[in-house]
C-alpha cells in the first residue's frame, strides 16, 4: 500500500458493535506521548464521522506485557480490548479515513498514512471513468485550463469543452461521453481554506449525452454509482430535484426506490439551470452525502454545509429559453452531470474536509516541513494557511503548464494573485527564503515539485513542462518579495497612522484610504485582497470604493474570471449545423474544385441568394480553402459561376478570410464582384496560389524556428502563440530575458541550413496517444480528438498540426528574423520572413543601403564608421549647446541675486523667479549657481516654461534651511502639483515638472509665502 503523509494519530475500526480497533506496537514505543494524543478524540468525537455506536465513549491507551492496547469504553456495551503485538513497527487501524497510520518513532507523533488505494483520488477518477465507459460511453481527454472560448477567461466547468455541440453549432463525434477536467473559479478565493470545500483548483468528473440517453438513464446510473461502484450507504444519500420536475421525482422514487422524505424540491435558484437569459436550460437534480443520518429527517435542510455535502449535480438540459422568456421542448435533449472529485475523495476517504484527502494532503505537508509546523494539532489560523498554499499550488502549477505567464492582465493576473498569495501566506507561517537554510531562495518551487509529482494521473503533460514552472515560480516570488518586503513595510506605517487617527474617537473606525490601497497596489505590486487580508488582521477596514475609483482603467484591465458558462443559440449557425454535418477539406491536395453552396449568409443573416456588392459568407460542402487555425490565417481566392444560356454572364465572389465554426463548417467571407448567387448553386472554388505558398513557407518556418529555439535557448522553452501569415511569420515563446545577437544569429543559421539541406516533409495521421509517445509537440491553443495530423521534418521537427506546408524546406529559400521583443513579463515574440518575403525585405534592405551609400559618398562596408562619426559630430554640438545654456542661465542668476528676500532675525534670503523659457538642466545650473552665491540659510525655488505646455521647476535649500524642517523634495513637489505636475528629490535639491505653464505664477507665488511664512516663524 502507499504510504501519505496524514494528519491521523488515532481512530476507530470496521466494527462497531465490537468496538475493536487494532493496535500493534513494539515495545521500543512510548505509550505514554500516545497516550498524551488522547485529547484529540475529544475534536474527533464531536465531528460527523464518529461512528454512532461511539458517541459518549472513553478511550485511554496502557500496556500490557510489552505491547499496547487501546480500551474503547461503549455506553451500551463493555469495552473490549484489542492487544496485537509486532515486532517490527506500530500499525494503527484508522476508520475514519479507511487506511492505516504508520510510526517507528520513539514518540507517537504525525508520520505516514497508507492509504485503501481503492478509495484515492487516482483510483477514485479512474473508476468513475470506467463505469461509464462500460456503459458506452467514450472517455475523452480533458481540455486546457486556457479555453477556446472568448467568453469565458478560464476552464470553469466540465462541459465547456462541449458547448458548440450543446448549441447545435458543431456535431456530436459520439453520442455519450466521459471525462475528467481540470477546472479553475476564483470568484470566491477568500474562501480558500475557511470552508470544507471552496477551492480555486478542482476536477470535475462529468458523463454527457448528445441527444442519446436522457433523465432515466443519467439518475439511475448515478445512483448505480454511488451506492454500488463507490459503496455509499443508500439511507445517507439525498436526492435535490426542480421544484416542478415531476418526471424526476417519479424516477428517484419509483424507480430507484428513494424514500419520498429523503427527495427536497427545490426552486428555480438552486435547481433549475440557465446560463443566462436565452438558450439551453434544463432541471437539476443533486445527489447529497448525510453526514448525521440521526437527525432524523424533520427540518431537515439540503443548504446546512455541516450535515450534508452536494457530490453529483446532474443537468437535463431540455428546453431553449426563447427572447419573450417562454420555453420550448429541445429537439435533441442533452445531459450534462459533473461529480466534485476532491468532494466524492473526502466522503470515501472519511476525512474532515477536501483538504485532507490525498490529493492536496501531500502538498500541505510539504508546506508544513519547510515552514517547521505539523497540521495535526496546529491552531486554526496555521491550519488555513497550509490550506490556502495547498489549494493555490495546485491551480498554479495546472495553469502555467497550460501557457499562462504572470502578468497584470486577463489569465496571467489569475496566477501573479495566486502566487503572490501562496508567497505571502509562506511568509506568515514562517517560512523563510526557500525554507531550507538559503534565505535568498523561494520556496514555492519545492512546494510545487510536489504538486508535479502527483500529477501524472491528472494531466501528464505537466511533467514535461516540470522546468518551466519551478523556474517561473522561482522568478516570480524573488521579485514579488521584494516588493513584498517595501510594501509591508508602508502597510505596516499606513495602518499604524489609521490606527492612530481613530484613537479616542468613539464613532471613528480606523480606515485604509483608497489612494493609499492604490499605492501599494500600483507602486509596490500588492494586490488589493493581501491588503484587505492584512488590514482586517489588524482591524482596519478598506476604503474599497475610493480604491476602485483609484485604479479604474486598470480594474478594468484585469476583470477576474467569468464564472458561468453562458450559452446562447446561434440560430444561423444552428440552422447550418443541423442541415449540413461538415465542409470536406480538399486543401492538401488540391487548389481548386467544384463544390455545393450548401449554406449562405449576409450580414449574418441566412438568405437564399445574394447579389452584387453583398458581403456574404459562403458555406461549401467541400473547399480547397484553409480556414483559420493553428495560427495560420485562412485562404483568400474566388468563387465563380459561369451561367449558360440566353441571358449568359458570370458570378464572382472575392474571398479573402475563411473561418471555422459549428466544429467542421468553413465559413468563406468575402464579396460578390459581379453577378448572383444562390443556396444549391454549384460554384468553382480556387485558391490564390502565390498566398497559399506564401502561408506554407511561412508555416514550415515556424516549425523549424521552434526546433532551433530549443536547441539555441533551452529544450524546456515552448510556444505561446503564433501567427503564419501571407507577408511574416510570429512566435511566441517563453523566455525571461531577451535573446543575445549571437543566439538570434545561431537560430537563422540553424533555421537556414535546414532550408538548404532539401529536407523532404512528411505526414501522417495517427492516435493522440501514439503521437505524443513518439514525441509530437503539440500546437499551442490547439484542441485535438482522437486522430490527429502529423507534421515531420525529419531529424529536425515533429509536431501535431493540421495546417499547410511545402513539401521540402528548400521551398521556403530563405529565412530572416526582423524583430525580438518582450510583450509580457516571461514572454518573447519573434518576428521574421521567408520565402517571397524573405526576398522582398532583402530587397528592401538593400535599396536602403544604396541610398545611404548614395548620400554618405561612401562605400558599403564604411557605412558604420560614417554614421559613428556623425553621431560624434552630433554629441559634441549637443555638450556644447548645453554648456552654453548653462553659462547663459548662471549670467541670468546672478543678474537676479540681489533680488532675494531676507527672512526673520536669523536672516534667511528666499529667492523665488520666474526664469522665462530655460529647459530643466539650465535651470537647474541657475539653482546651484544662485545658492552658491547666497549665504546659509538660503532657499531659492525657480520656474520656468520652455515651451510645448511645460513647467519646469527646480527647488535648493541650503543645510540651516534644511534643519528648519523644509525639505526641497517635498517642497517643490506640492508646488508642482499645482501646474498639474509632481516631482521630488532630496532634501536639499529637487526637481518637478507641470503641464499647466498658465498656472506658473500663482505657483511660484504660493511657493515664497509658504517660505516666507515657515522662515519667519521658525526664526
Amino acid at each position: 500500500m502507499e504510504c501519505l503523509q496524514r494528519s491521523h494519530i488515532l481512530s476507530w475500526a470496521n466494527n462497531y458493535c465490537a468496538a475493536t480497533v487494532l493496535l500493534m506496537a513494539t515495545s521500543r514505543l512510548n505509550y505514554r506521548s500516545c497516550q498524551a494524543k488522547l485529547h484529540t478524540f475529544s475534536l474527533i468525537q464531536a465531528s460527523r464521522h464518529v461512528p454512532q455506536a461511539f458517541s459518549g465513549s472513553k478511550l485511554s491507551v496502557g500496556s500490557q506485557r510489552g505491547g499496547f492496547f487501546l480500551l474503547i469504553s461503549q455506553n451500551h456495551a463493555k469495552g473490549r480490548i484489542a492487544n496485537l503485538k509486532a515486532p517490527e513497527k506500530m500499525k494503527l487501524l484508522v476508520r475514519n479515513s479507511s487506511a492505516l497510520t504508520e510510526t517507528n518513532r520513539e514518540e507517537c507523533t504525525e508520520k505516514t498514512l497508507c492509504m485503501d488505494q481503492s478509495v484515492s483520488g487516482d483510483a477514485i477518477r479512474r473508476r468513475f471513468l470506467e463505469f461509464y465507459a462500460s456503459r458506452g460511453h467514450k472517455i475523452l481527454p480533458g481540455s486546457s485550463l486556457v479555453p477556446d472560448d472568448p467568453t469565458v477567461l478560464l476552464t470553469i466547468a466540465g462541459m465547456l469543452q462541449f458547448k458548440p455541440i450543446f448549441l447545435g453549432q458543431a456535431p456530436r463525434q459520439v453520442p455519450r461521453a466521459t471525462t475528467a477536467q481540470k477546472c479553475i473559479r476564483t470568484n470566491d478565493v477568500e474562501n480558500v481554506g475557511r470552508t470544507a470545500r471552496h477551492q480555486t483548483f478542482f476536477e470535475m468528473l462529468g458523463n454527457f449525452s448528445f441527444g442519446d440517453y436522457f433523465k432515466q438513464e443519467a439518475i439511475k446510473w448515478a445512483w448505480e454509482l454511488a451506492t454500488k461502484e463507490f459503496k455509499l450507504p443508500a439511507e445517507r444519500l439525498w436526492i435535490s430535484i426542480f421544484k416542478d420536475d415531476e418526471e424526476a421525482f417519479r424516477i428517484w422514487r419509483d424507480e430507484v426506490g428513494v424514500q419520498e422524505e429523503r427527495i427536497k424540491r427545490m426552486g428555480e435558484e438552486d435547481n433549475f439551470w440557465a446560463s443566462g437569459p436565452t438558450g439551453p436550460c434544463g432541471p437539476c437534480s443533486e445527489i447529497y452525502y448525510d453526514f448525521y443520518p440521526d437527525r432524523g429527517y424533520a427540518g431537515a435542510d439540503l443548504g446546512d454545509g455541516t450535515r450534508f455535502l452536494e457530490f453529483y449535480n446532474l443537468v437535463f438540459m431540455q428546453y431553449n429559453r426563447n427572447g419573450n422568456g417562454s420555453l420550448e421542448i429541445l429537439e435533441n435533449r442533452n445531459i450534462d452531470t459533473g461529480m466534485g472529485l476532491e468532494r466524492m475523495a473526502q466522503i470515501l476517504q472519511k476525512v474532515p474536509n477536501n483538504y485532507e484527502t490525498d490529493l492536496i494532503y501531500p502538498i500541505m505537508q510539504c508546506a508544513a516541513e519547510l515552514a517547521g509546523v505539523k497540521y495535526v494539532g496546529a491552531d486554526n489560523r496555521t491550519q488555513t494557511h497550509l490550506k490556502v498554499i495547498g489549494d493555490h499550488m495546485r491551480a498554479i502549477v495546472y495553469l502555467i503548464s497550460d501557457g499562462v505567464t504572470p502578468s497584470n492582465i486577463g489569465r496571467g493576473y489569475v496566477v501573479r494573485r495566486l502566487i503572490r498569495r501562496v508567497v505571502r501566506t509562506g511568509r506568515l507561517l514562517g517560512i523563510k527564503g526557500d525554507g531550507r537554510g538559503d534565505v535568498e531562495g523561494a520556496f514555492s518551487p519545492i512546494i510545487a515539485r510536489t504538486v508535479i509529482d502527483v500529477s501524472k494521473n491528472i494531466d501528464p503533460d505537466v511533467k514535461g513542462c516540470s522546468v518551466r514552472i519551478l523556474e517561473e515560480l522561482r522568478r516570480e516570488e524573488l521579485r514579488f518579495v521584494q516588493t513584498l518586503e517595501r510594501g509591508e513595510r508602508l502597510l505596516d506605517q499606513l495602518l499604524s497612522e489609521a490606527l492612530a487617527s481613530a484613537v479616542g474617537k468613539d464613532d471613528c473606525k480606523p480606515c485604509l484610504s483608497g489612494k493609499d490601497v492604490f499605492l501599494l497596489y500600483d507602486t509596490y505590486g500588492f494586490p488589493i485582497e493581501i491588503t484587505i487580508e492584512v488590514a482586517e488582521e489588524k482591524g482596519v477596514c478598506v476604503d474599497l470604493p475610493g480604491f476602485e475609483a483609484e485604479m479604474d482603467v486598470q480594474r478594468k484591465q484585469s476583470q477576474a474570471a467569468h464564472n458561468v458558462v453562458k450559452l446562447s443559440v446561434g440560430s444561423a449557425i444552428s440552422e447550418l449545423t443541423n442541415r449540413v454535418s461538415e465542409t470536406k477539406f480538399l486543401g492538401y491536395d488540391t487548389l481548386q474544385c467544384s463544390a455545393l453552396i450548401a449554406g449562405l449568409l449576409v450580414n449574418g443573416v441566412p438568405v437564399t441568394e445574394a447579389s452584387k456588392g453583398d458581403k456574404v459568407e459562403i458555406v461549401l460542402d467541400k473547399t480547397p480553402f484553409y480556414a483559420e487555425s493553428g495560427g495560420q490565417i485562412g485562404d483568400h481566392g474566388f468563387l465563380s459561376l459561369e451561367r449558360s444560356g440566353e441571358n449568359m454572364n458570370q458570378s464572382i465572389i472575392e474571398i479573402n478570410d475563411v473561418q471555422k465554426s459549428g466544429g467542421s463548417l468553413f465559413f468563406h467571407r468575402g464579396l460578390v464582384k459581379e453577378g448572383k448567387i444562390s443556396v444549391g448553386t454549384e460554384v468553382n472554388a480556387a485558391v490564390d496560389g502565390m498566398l497559399r505558398q506564401r502561408a506554407k513557407v511561412h508555416h514550415t518556418a515556424t516549425h523549424l524556428l521552434q526546433s532551433a529555439l530549443k536547441k539555441v535557448v533551452g529544450n524546456e522553452t515552448s510556444q505561446a502563440g503564433s501567427l503564419v501569415a501571407f507577408d511574416r511569420l510570429r512566435f511566441d515563446f517563453n523566455l525571461h530575458r531577451p535573446m543575445s545577437e549571437h543566439e538570434i544569429t545561431e537560430v537563422e543559421s540553424l533555421v537556414n541550413a535546414w532550408i538548404g539541406s532539401a529536407v523532404p516533409l512528411q505526414s501522417e495521421i495517427m492516435s493522440l496517444n501514439d503521437a505524443k509517445q513518439a514525441g509530437a509537440i503539440a500546437m499551442f491553443g490547439e484542441k485535438y480528438g482522437d486522430e490527429v495530423r502529423v507534421v515531420k521534418v525529419p531529424g529536425v521537427s515533429m509536431e501535431l498540426c493540421g495546417g499547410t506546408h511545402v513539401s521540402n524546406t528548400a521551398e521556403i529559400r530563405g529565412f530572416k528574423i526582423i524583430s525580438e521583443q518582450g510583450i509580457a513579463s516571461g514572454i518573447r515574440r519573434i518576428e521574421a520572413v521567408a520565402g517571397e518575403a524573405f526576398i522582398e525585405h532583402v530587397n528592401s534592405r538593400d535599396s536602403v543601403v544604396k541610398q545611404l551609400c548614395s548620400t554618405f559618398k561612401v562605400k558599403v562596408e564604411d557605412i558604420p564608421m560614417r554614421v559613428d562619426n556623425l553621431l560624434e559630430e552630433l554629441r559634441m554640438v549637443r555638450n556644447e549647446t548645453t554648456t552654453l545654456r548653462a553659462k547663459m542661465a548662471t549670467m541670468k542668476a546672478s543678474m537676479i541675486v540681489d533680488t532675494a528676500s531676507v527672512i526673520g532675525t536669523a536672516e534667511a534670503r528666499v529667492l523665488v523667479a520666474n526664469m522665462d523659457d530655460l529647459d530643466a538642466e539650465s535651470l537647474k545650473a541657475a539653482a546651484e549657481h544662485l545658492l552658491s552665491l547666497l549665504n546659509d540659510p538660503a532657499a531659492i525655488v525657480l520656474g520656468s516654461s520652455p515651451g510645448d505646455g511645460k513647467v519646469n521647476l527646480v527647488a535648493a535649500f541650503s543645510p540651516k534651511i534644511v534643519k528648519c524642517g523644509l525639505q526641497a523634495g517635498k517642497f517643490v513637489g506640492a508646488i508642482a502639483r499645482l501646474c498639474g505636475g509632481g516631482g521630488g528629490g532630496r532634501p536639499n535639491f529637487a526637481q518637478a515638472g507641470g503641464r499647466n505653464p498658465e498656472k506658473l505664477v500663482d505657483a511660484l507665488e504660493k511657493a515664497r509665502t509658504d517660505l516666507e511664512l515657515t522662515l519667519s516663524t521658525s526664526s
